[in-house]
């Protein structure tokens, strides 16, 4: 009895029951969404025809998912091994990203087993919604491929993850490539919406605009999630990541805050060069100043003074800021500017079900994660494939395990 009393105390804590509700409602609303179609679920209308599905789901994840290429790219492309440790969170983060954006498009689209047709049966090649679906699929392969070594050491198969070892930089090449062109093709969609999209957001450099804040995206999303996997998966790290853990968040912070700079100056020469100043002195023109000061300036204003300060709390107050910054981006270009025009009467507001699908695809994402990176070398290295890979200046030398990191978790090591 006291056995049962424990387990049923271990399982019943708030998480696991906040968590239970959602996947119960979640599970509830998509058997309504594929049964009743989209008029049973959403508010959607033929003036909003994307709503928070893609709002949200698809071109925010999509944005929080750069972390994956600009880690690897800094860390295979541009040499700079101080962030080796950094490459395997960030790539899972950015798979499971993308993962979920493929999951919360069949949400939004029905007929999950049409999703190939436009590659295989009826390509349209001319269109940027071809060419980032197509981005996207191949982006998504390249980060399970870069993802699968771990899965590989878990399961102690040495050749096999070897060899996909031996492809990174190339993979790394591919993901960058994938990874410009159709995080700027997102901005591009709305580039044939200018009577739509407001002045103030609606910019032949949207594809510009979209690529940059990706970049800040992802390195401030790296930052998000290795905050939450210190505080929540610490018994899983290993000496070399938290060793390098500074190193990590003061360089990561250092490129968001040169990001930052860059994007906040070339959304100035936006305006400058659409002669759209007067709009400034609007209600629309108070909104968009609102996401520009407090959400790119004031961001990459923290970012530079807690690198100067060596301030690590105040590195993560960035990261969350910047975070909700590229969010209310995302939504100010595709929900919020757009149609602007029309009376409020109708503005589209989605549903809760609809709320209710994306909480329910992020929490499931947390749940895939949490178990991959407590069974999986994730924030550790795998005793039987140690690649330690040395700073400059550092002699090449294997890294050794906290002692109490691994006696409690045999299961994590694969044996």
């Amino acid at each position: 009895m006291s056995t049962a009393a424990e387990m049923k105390k271990t399982w019943l804590t708030p998480f696991n029951i906040i968590v239970g509700i959602i996947l119960l409602v979640g599970g509830f609303v998509t058997i309504l969404r594929f049964t009743k179609g989209l008029a049973g679920v959403t508010n959607l209308t033929d003036n909003y025809p994307w709503g928070i599905w893609i709002s949200f789901d698809l071109l925010c994840g999509v944005a929080l998912a750069a972390g994956g290429f600009t880690t690897s790219a800094a860390c295979y492309v541009f040499g700079l091994k101080r962030f080796h440790s950094a490459v395997r969170p960030a790539i899972l983060t950015a798979f499971l990203g993308y993962s979920l954006v493929v999951f919360a498009l069949h949400y939004d689209v029905g007929r999950p087993w049409r999703l190939p047709y436009p590659f295989f049966v009826q390509s349209g090649t001319t269109s940027v919604l071809f060419e980032v679906g197509l981005c996207v699929f191949l982006y998504l392969i390249v980060l399970f491929v870069e993802w699968v070594p771990s899965a590989l050491e878990w399961l102690g198969f040495k050749k096999p993850r070897n060899v996909i070892v031996r492809m990174t930089l190339a993979l790394t090449i591919f993901g960058v490539v994938l990874s410009t062109m159709h995080q700027s093709s997102l901005g591009a969609l709305y580039l044939i919406a200018p009577s739509k999209l407001h002045p103030l957001w609606y910019s032949m450099f949207l594809p510009l605009f979209f690529f940059v804040s990706a970049i800040a995206a992802g390195l401030s999303m790296v930052l998000f999630e290795g905050t939450l996997s210190h505080h929540y998966l610490h018994d899983k790290m290993d000496k070399v990541y938290l060793s390098e853990h500074d190193g990590v968040t003061f360089g990561f912070a250092k490129g968001a805050a040169v990001v930052l700079v860059v994007y906040f100056f070339i959304k100035i020469v936006g305006i400058t060069l659409d002669n759209n100043w007067h709009y400034l002195l609007t209600g629309y023109g108070a909104w968009f100043l609102f996401e520009l000061l407090g959400f790119v300036a004031l961001p990459a204003f923290l970012y530079a003074i807690a690198v100067r300060e060596r301030n690590a709390c105040l590195v993560r107050w960035a990261a969350v800021i910047t975070v909700l910054g590229i969010i209310l981006n995302r939504f100010n270009v595709s929900l919020v500017a757009f149609n602007w025009q029309l009376p409020p009467a109708q503005k589209y507001f989605p549903s809760w079900m609809e709320i209710a699908i994306s909480v329910f695809i992020v929490t499931v994402g947390l749940l895939v994660f949490r178990f991959i990176a407590t069974k999986m070398p994730i924030f550790y290295e795998h005793p039987d494939f140690k690649e330690h890979v040395p700073h400059e200046g550092e002699e090449e030398e294997a890294p050794e395990f906290v002692e109490h990191e691994l006696k409690p978790h045999p299961q994590s090591l694969g044996h």
